[in-house]
């Protein structure tokens, strides 16, 4: 495991690759688009993941010669139980929705990673959390990790049927988006609030780009303040692209 500080006070961390063979233990229907899928395996004894935007790569058998790939946040973890979560969102027809739509007690499931972890402080005065309905489990798994006397301004685009209880210690400001446009603007409404703030934005790539132009280039804050990525785009498969500077 190594450590580099970047321009701000966060974190790049970097860990050693492994793969581990899993087993699905549990499928829960949390809502009526989003499986919660916990699996299990001894190999999870060393398993890391020290930011809530890691992300671990899943393994999905099909038509091609190669498996599938694609990149999924840990929504939660329990090294002495050996388990780790994960939540997927039923959209689209692409491998791991399809996985994970069929998925049962029993099946296995290849895992690899983190290979690093951005860690963004908690102490920050405010957080702005917004993304779409992938964004959702990193979001949520973050409001869990912030303390008391924090505040988080989250805005989720999710479908009506898949919003859902957001725990957090913090201070919550959370406003529920129909579409990207309905996202942006509720964002470019909001007054940022003083002191030391950070922003984290995921989702479809067009929808993150134009979060951080606006929180950028039009609301000013420091682009060492924010974290950007886009966890898919439209019309393309297996996408992912941090878009920060």
């Amino acid at each position: 495991m190594s450590t580099d500080t970047l321009g701000s006070r966060v974190q790049r961390v970097r860990h050693e690759i492994k793969r581990r063979d899993l087993e699905v233990i549990e499928v829960e229907a949390i809502t009526p688009n989003f499986r919660r899928i916990t699996l299990a395996g001894e190999s999870l004894a060393d398993f890391t993941s020290l930011s809530f935007d890691d992300h671990v790569k899943l393994f999905f058998d099909g038509a091609g010669s190669e498996p599938a790939r694609r990149d999924y946040t840990p929504r939660g973890y329990d090294n002495a139980a050996r388990t780790l979560t994960l939540e997927f969102a039923l959209h689209g027809e692409g491998p791991a929705a399809g996985w994970a739509a069929q998925a049962a007690p029993g099946q296995r499931l290849v895992v690899a990673g983190p290979r690093g972890s951005f860690v963004v402080p908690v102490d920050h005065d405010w957080h702005l959390l917004a993304g779409d309905e992938t964004a959702l489990p990193a979001i949520a798994r973050r409001l869990e990790e912030l303390p008391a006397g924090t505040r988080a301004l989250v805005f989720l685009q999710v479908n009506e049927a898949d919003r859902r209880p957001l725990r957090s210690a913090a201070a919550l400001q959370l406003h529920w988006a129909d579409t990207a446009d309905d996202l942006l603007q509720a964002v470019h409404r909001l007054a940022l609030p003083g002191g030391d703030g950070y922003a984290w934005c995921a989702g479809e790539a067009a929808m993150v780009k134009a979060l951080r132009r606006l929180l950028v280039d039009d609301k000013g804050l420091s682009r060492h303040a924010i974290r950007a990525s886009a966890y898919w785009k439209r019309g393309a498969s297996a996408h992912h692209e941090d878009l920060d500077d």
